[in-house]
């Protein structure tokens, strides 16, 4: 899969499509949910019966952001590395990442069309049913289909519901908000996960009988509740099972600092510091609580423990 980074006004065509033509899957996809998964295998079915390359074009960073509509968006469920990898999985040919600039945000529908789609050789598009382009979002699905005629084909993919609500990236960050670690490992198909690196925490987790490995987020995702949960990921790489704490260790923080992650890895003794590591959290164990003492929260984590252990069935 390649990708490929532009920027409007276009300045030049990238070289690989002097000799192809596109089926291009438009959004900015982040979670990469079961709705998106639709718009893009649908963009990769018909390039295959065309005779086209199959080609993603996303944003970055998030349109909300930089046209100043809510902070929640700064962070993401998919940062541009993970996302780009589930890309690649669903069989993508091409990644074009266009920057959205306050340039890019004040052309019209029609110049979307014909200064991007048309000199990139788009010769289908597929879009989501709610999908919105051009000045304050004044372009829909229905528009483009009909900006396109009669060169560019458009396929509109209507929504998809669980739970008689509608599969979105709004969704899931809500699911992860709520502990709701289940349905939104649902949403996704897959286990919501992130990436950090292993840092030295306060070593505290040693002392009691549970080593903790802290987690430095290395990229604004989104965070699930304040809790514990039930994991698995790699580290070093070697896989682990364990049970996560999220939250501001209230057993011993007095005041509040900012939330940290930190988790017990089972029969995992590698010195692992300095480490890239991939969390999925599968289960929502328990809200985050404050003991009145280290006896009470040791005999908790063990509990803790015993649940993961079941889950995953370690005996």
């Amino acid at each position: 899969m390649e990708m490929i980074s532009l920027k409007y006004p276009l300045t030049e065509i990238p070289e690989v499509l002097r000799d192809h033509s596109l089926s291009i899957a438009i959004g900015h996809f982040d979670g990469v949910h079961r709705g998106h998964q639709n718009v893009i295998k649908k963009a990769v079915t018909l390039a295959k019966s065309k005779g086209l390359l199959s080609a993603v074009m996303t944003f970055n960073p998030h349109p909300k952001e930089v046209l100043g509509q809510g902070e929640r968006y700064f962070n993401s469920l998919t940062p541009f590395e993970s996302k780009a990898s589930l890309f690649e999985e669903l069989g993508v040919d091409l990644v074009f990442v266009l920057e959205f600039d306050k340039t890019f945000a004040a052309i019209s529908p029609q110049q979307f069309v014909d200064e991007v789609l048309r000199p990139l050789r788009a010769r289908q598009i597929v879009v989501g049913f709610d999908f919105m382009f051009g000045f304050k979002g004044q372009g829909n699905a229905e528009m483009m289909r009909s900006l396109g005629a009669p060169d560019i084909d458009v396929e509109i993919i209507e929504p998809l519901f669980e739970n008689g609500i509608k599969v979105s990236s709004t969704y899931v960050r809500e699911a992860l908000e709520q502990g709701g670690i289940e349905l939104a490992a649902n949403l996704l198909s897959r286990p919501y996960e992130l990436k950090g690196i292993v840092v030295h925490g306060d070593g505290r987790g040693r002392t009691i009988g549970f080593p903790t490995a802290n987690l430095e987020i290395s990229d604004r995702y989104v965070a699930p509740r304040l809790g514990v949960f039930a994991v698995s990921g790699e580290v070093a790489g070697k896989p682990f099972y364990g049970v996560l704490n999220h939250g501001m260790k209230p057993t011993f923080n007095k005041e509040e600092i900012r939330p940290v992650m930190e988790v017990h890895l089972f029969d995992f003794n590698q010195d692992i510091y300095g480490e890239s590591i991939t969390v999925r959290f599968h289960d929502f164990i328990r809200p985050e609580q404050r003991f009145g003492s280290v006896q009470e929260l040791i005999a908790q984590i063990g509990q803790d423990s015993d649940k993961v252990k079941q889950r995953f069935n370690l005996g």
